[in-house]
């Protein structure tokens, strides 16, 4: 249903999709004075992709931005996203309430994302992200105490993670778009969202070991919520020393 869904979609986005507002005559969003041509994208694609890699790579930046989003791919789709119904009826929440839960964090994550990227204009996103990051980790560091505990607590875990699960994206997509230049920002990104799937893979595996091995979730949460403090302190450097690299315009 998948694989259908995104062949079904696919020839809307070739007909009406464009990479660029100016290719059809617009600004881009908040931008100012007259209207240039839009740059043609020239070469390669996946050459292209791989050299923009290369580049970024040679920034300490791109290193933060990766780390802290693989945390973020570890805490959410990896972690909680893959254990959380196994976790909870460890504890004795039958399975469809324990459903219910990422059910409600999904409601929660839609007013969370939303007003992130509110914030995001109008904020200092390296301070949005150490607030994310960091009450994140508290909340999971919370979570086994929330699973044995009461009602009540397990329903402010929730709610709290669900407004928390990708708020990181649009400070995160900031900061990109501010360190590497717009014109690149979209291709560093996704080399950063990459790490964020390798850290969910990593969780999703080293979560079920630490429940197969010790019984109990417990050191995986108390792991991720020591990684997710971790990175709260790492983006705080991000873009703080801007250089020019000699290759591409790219900074850091």
């Amino acid at each position: 249903m998948v694989a259908a869904a995104t062949i079904a979609v696919l020839p809307f986005i070739w007909l009406f999709m464009r990479d660029d507002p100016r290719q059809i005559g617009l600004r881009a969003y908040g931008e100012t004075g007259d209207t240039v041509e839009a740059p043609v994208a020239t070469g390669n694609p996946a050459a292209r992709a791989i050299a923009v890699l290369g580049e970024a790579m040679k920034s300490r930046d791109f290193w933060l931005l990766a780390g802290s989003f693989f945390v973020c791919g570890a805490s959410t789709n990896g972690l909680i996203g893959t254990h959380l119904v196994s976790a909870a009826f460890d504890c004795g929440i039958p399975e469809v309430r324990s459903a219910t839960l990422l059910a409600v964090m999904g409601i929660f994550d839609l007013f969370g994302t939303t007003g992130s990227g509110w914030l995001s204009d109008r904020f200092n996103c390296r301070y949005l992200l150490f607030g994310y990051y960091g009450l994140r980790g508290l909340s999971l560091l919370f979570l086994p105490q929330a699973l044995l505990g009461s009602t009540a607590a397990l329903g402010a875990f929730v709610v709290f993670y669900g407004l928390d699960w990708i708020a990181t994206v649009p400070p995160t997509v900031r900061l990109v778009s501010d360190v590497f230049g717009r014109e690149r920002a979209s291709i560093v990104f996704g080399w950063v969202v990459a790490a964020h799937q390798l850290g969910a893979a990593f969780a999703a595996y080293l979560a079920g070991l630490l429940r197969t091995q010790t019984g109990t979730y417990t050191t995986a949460f108390v792991s991720a919520g020591a990684l997710c403090l971790i990175a709260a302190f790492g983006v705080l450097p991000i873009g703080r020393k801007a250089r020019s690299l000699p290759v591409g315009g790219v900074t850091a």
